[in-house]
């Protein structure tokens, strides 16, 4: 079984200037194109947090997007940390 292939949840921190240029707009969006499931939150110190659950290999092309972000953004530091599955979720949205 490729592994790439394995569903997976991952918690992504996002920082450098990601709030206020439409980060979690762009975040959800390409989540969606690319199936997962999770969520965008913009957090207090200045950073996004994304957590996406779907193909690793999708998680994967998100993060190169996330990298890239948005025309406004400047992202800095991409973190990420692997965590359980979640069965809440149903799709993918932004976190208020």
């Amino acid at each position: 079984m490729n592994t790439t292939d394995d569903v997976s949840c991952a918690e992504i921190y996002v920082s450098g200037r990601v709030q206020g240029v439409y980060f979690r707009g762009f975040t959800q969006k390409t989540a969606t194109s690319l199936g997962l499931m999770g969520y965008a939150q913009n957090l207090p110190d200045g950073r996004v947090k994304v957590v996406a659950q779907g193909k690793r290999s999708c998680i994967s092309e998100l993060l190169d997007h996330l990298h890239i972000g948005p025309e406004l953004s400047n992202v800095e530091c991409i973190e990420v940390g692997w965590m359980g599955l979640s069965d809440t979720f149903t799709d993918f949205f932004i976190k208020r």
